[in-house]
């Protein structure tokens, strides 16, 4: 074989991604649209790669067994010259073999650095590895292989050093990290772009719940550029999501920026507890309280004629307890409430509560009084009370107090009576004195009217001023 002579090198530009180096071309001629990782490949007719190139075309990788034969259509089979080269992204970079072997010579340049020299003609494939780093970013690899004479191989292969005690360097952040929420169905979208590390084995999304740290461990781990978080609680609290790459040594990329979402609340409250009849007898219903509900802003009372029968929604209040003004007196009703939250979301319906309106009307005015002087002090009677529900008649008895022009009855019961009677016998020793009495009624849920509104029938009279006789006896009172 004849000795080779040099060629001239280029200076060349080292990109960086997932796939060989190239390097750009210092000639005209060049095939376009070659995307990285693909390669920019040119022929030579000569050595030296001067002059126009006779092809140019892409070629996916530097790996070629041309035999004894013309690598390409007007090119010699002895004393041509082929130039791959390519520009791309690396990412973060980091440390890369480079893996070259030929028949006859090759030479690889790192951005018009050569890192690797086997330019001689020989009669079998040499071969040989070197270790580079590779800064972040894009960078030009660039391979110029000869053949002087007899067969032509060529091969190169860059590829990422992937040992934990090799490789020390985080892959970059991921990029365009998005989130979007679909509150129909209450799942999250997180989307970025990738990252261009070759030695990347893939992504890791982490969630976390506003005011709280993310975890160690993440919600999801991918290889994808998005996930679809489909395990959101719908309870109108925010969300953080960040996405971190990592590498074939287990190197972790700095998250991204926190992407905040609130979700739909479609979690309702629990369930009002500690139903109870508050006041039987609150004027104009009855009324039923129940303890504070987290989360509620509103509550909604419904009502049935029985503890399993249909209820009906009553109607809804802000506060704790509700005036029932329909409930009929005497009539048990059952009470169910719920808890409703800022977002509309209603409880389950709270145990049932049975309650019966108290009657909280008095009876009417006792009227027809008449007290008559007697003897023995007076005798009282009235009309019959019309209240269906009497329960017994309260007699008032006491003395007139004048306070400038006004006269006042100043009283005290003085017996009770039962609903059937109507007159009463008041006892005392005649002096002539003016005495007042009324009665009142009083039903079975104790309803007064005087005691409600302290009105009544007075009637006053005088005594007959008429003691006894010696050694008499005194009636008793008597209904």
């Amino acid at each position: 074989m004849n000795s080779a002579s040099r060629a001239t090198a280029t200076v060349v530009v080292l990109a960086a991604s997932g796939a060989l180096l190239g390097a750009v071309a210092p000639t005209a001629s060049a095939a376009t649209g070659c995307a990285a990782p693909v390669y920019t490949r040119q022929f030579f007719a000569n050595t030296t790669f001067s002059g126009t190139p006779k092809k140019a075309d892409c070629d996916s990788a530097v790996a070629e067994q041309w035999g004894t034969g013309a690598p390409a259509t007007g090119l010699p089979k002895d004393n041509f010259g082929v130039r791959w080269t390519v520009t791309r992204d690396f990412g973060s970079g980091g440390p890369f073999a480079l893996t070259a072997a030929a028949q006859d010579g090759i030479r690889v340049y790192l951005d018009g650095t050569r890192k690797v020299d086997l330019w001689k003609n020989v009669s079998a494939t040499q071969k040989k590895t070197v270790n580079v780093s590779v800064p972040s970013g894009r960078h030009t690899l660039r391979v110029d292989f000869v053949n002087w004479t007899g067969s032509a191989n060529v091969s190169l292969a860059y590829t990422p050093r992937t040992s934990p005690d090799v490789d020390k360097v985080k892959p970059l952040v991921p990029a365009g990290a998005a989130v979007t929420y679909d509150s129909a169905t209450g799942k999250a979208k997180v989307g970025w772009s990738g990252n261009k590390e070759m030695d990347l084995a893939g992504y890791r999304v982490y969630r976390r719940l506003k005011g709280f740290p993310y975890e160690a461990k993440p919600l999801a781990t991918t290889t994808a550029t998005t996930y679809t978080d489909a395990t959101l609680p719908v309870t109108g609290d925010t969300y953080y999501y960040e996405v971190r790459a990592y590498d074939k040594a287990g190197n972790e990329s700095a998250g991204t920026a926190d992407k905040p979402l609130t979700t739909a609340d479609r979690t309702a409250p629990g369930s009002p507890a500690a139903l109870t009849v508050t006041d039987p007898s609150e004027k104009d219903g009855l009324r039923i309280g129940w303890s504070y509900t987290t989360g509620a802003t509103s509550y909604r009372v419904y009502r049935a004629a029985t503890a399993n029968g249909t209820y009906t929604r009553l109607g809804g209040t802000g506060d704790l307890s509700y005036r029932d003004s329909t409930a009929v007196v005497g009539t048990t009703y059952y009470y169910r409430v719920t808890a409703v939250d800022a977002a509309g979301n209603e409880s389950a319906r709270s145990a049932a509560l049975a309650a019966q309106r108290r009657d909280d009307t008095p009876p009417p005015l006792v009227t027809g009084l008449k007290v008559t002087p007697t003897d023995y002090g007076f005798e009282l009677t009235w009309d019959k009370n019309p209240a269906p529900d009497l329960h017994r008649y309260s007699v008032y008895a006491g003395r007139v107090l004048s306070d400038g022009e006004e006269r006042v009855c100043s009283a005290s019961q003085d017996a009770w009576l039962m609903p059937d009677e109507t007159s009463y016998r008041y006892t005392s020793i005649p002096d002539g004195e003016e005495r007042c009495f009324f009665v009142d009624a009083v039903d079975t849920n104790w309803n007064s009217r005087y005691q409600l509104t302290r009105e009544a029938n007075v009637v006053v009279a005088t005594e007959l001023g008429t003691p006894p006789a010696e050694g008499g006896t005194e009636p008793g009172s008597a209904g």
